[in-house]
């Protein structure tokens, strides 16, 4: 080495610290890419330029393979996604229990999302007394029951324990702390009725049944994607979200984070739950003002995403790339106007539909017949597919 640069130190610096960066870069990446980056170390190491010079020229070639990579995340293959429909078929030759009175508790019974999952419900109720040819004392019945405003737990465990009280054959309950109702799921144990968790689970899981939801942590993962791709893989993020004790906002921030921290030349530098502040939309005011340089936002539901789609906001900040979550009118409006780059979304009716498919069958199902398990694929909607046939179960 030294025959090459005699006695300059600065240049055998500036190879080592190049090959120390590159190196942490090709950790990133599957095979294919380690040859072109190689190449690269040997280029940029002989003509002695600085780690900000290699950055410059690395960084966009490992963000492209890393697109490519991640896109196969995103965009699963045919053969990689649930076989079963997101609409189960109703077979009658499925042993269930006449008469069967299902209770729901949900987050919230307000919003167009709740109203579509209890839509989604009735109309299982429907499909399977017909199917089963039920009549009278013999139908499925439902009850839909909870507080009116998301992240209210106190409520919600009020109208738990009254409904525990009434002895259901069946729970199918979605809460906003997964760790508020340890003693109503306990004592439904006792009294021998089923769980279903539905949208977001409890932590102590073995006292649940069944559990129906989106795939939270893959709706994430897209966000992080779509966003990263919107703010040209590298920049600030900032995440709104609501309650920090929903395993649906764990799973959705986790599944982002995943997404972004792929690209390393992303920061997330807050994240703010909006049951923490007195006031979200002045903690989102802040954060836009402490950060100005702040190139993308992840709303993870509807509620936020209004609010920060609906607050006033300083010009410069138009720049500011924003993804939302669950595809609420407003936010249909937003992508329309270029206002939002998109939203990851949901299949409302579907999961009511299958929540109570499987509390119907969760009362005389074993548990080898009942899959415990079952996880729809988030729905990604932008401009480009807005419009399309089949986009309007995701919109709400």
């Amino acid at each position: 080495m030294r025959k090459i640069y005699g006695r300059n130190p600065e240049k055998v610096y500036n190879i080592l610290d190049n090959v120390w960066f590159i190196a942490e870069e090709i950790a990133k990446m599957k095979r294919p890419i380690i040859p072109v980056l190689c190449i690269l170390i040997l280029m940029l190491s002989l003509s002695g330029c600085t780690k900000e010079d290699a950055h410059a020229v690395v960084a966009p070639v490992v963000a492209d393979a890393l697109g490519e990579q991640l896109e196969g995340i995103v965009r699963p293959a045919a053969e990689e996604t649930e076989t079963e429909p997101e609409i189960p078929v109703i077979d009658p030759a499925i042993r269930i229990q006449r008469g069967t009175r299902v209770a729901v508790v949900s987050q919230s019974v307000r919003g167009g999302f709740w109203a579509t999952i209890e839509n989604g419900m009735k109309q299982a109720v429907k499909d399977i007394n017909e199917a089963y040819g039920l009549t009278k004392e013999d139908q499925i019945r439902l009850t839909f029951e909870g507080p009116d405003r998301e992240g209210d737990v106190d409520t919600q465990t009020n109208i738990l324990d009254a409904v525990i009280a009434e002895n259901p054959d069946v729970l199918c309950l979605s809460v906003s702390d997964m760790h508020s109702c340890q003693a109503q799921l306990e004592a439904a144990k006792e009294n021998g009725i089923p769980v279903v968790a539905f949208n977001s689970s409890v932590s102590e899981e073995g006292l649940v049944c069944a559990y129906r939801a989106t795939n939270h942590f893959k709706a994430g993962q897209i966000a992080g994607y779509r966003l990263s791709l919107a703010m040209g893989k590298m920049g600030k993020v900032a995440i709104f979200t609501s309650q920090e004790k929903s395993q649906s906002t764990q799973d959705r921030i986790r599944g982002f984070r995943n997404m972004t921290d792929a690209y390393g030349d992303i920061e997330i530098v807050e994240i703010v739950y909006m049951e923490n502040v007195e006031n979200m939309e002045a903690a989102m005011q802040e954060v836009l003002a402490s950060h100005l340089n702040l190139t993308g936002v992840f709303c993870t539901n509807a509620e936020i995403s209004e609010l920060y789609l609906n607050m006033k906001k300083d010009e410069t900040l138009e720049s500011v790339a924003m993804v939302g979550a669950d595809a609420s009118a407003r936010q249909l409006e937003a992508v329309r106007k270029g206002e939002e780059v998109g939203i990851v979304s949901q299949n409302p009716f579907a999961l009511g539909y299958q929540t109570v498919w499987a509390a119907v069958r969760a009362e005389s199902s074993t548990p080898e017949e009942l899959p415990e398990t079952f996880l729809l694929n988030p729905m990604w909607i932008d401009a480009s597919n807005i419009d399309e046939e089949g986009m309007q179960s995701y919109m709400y």
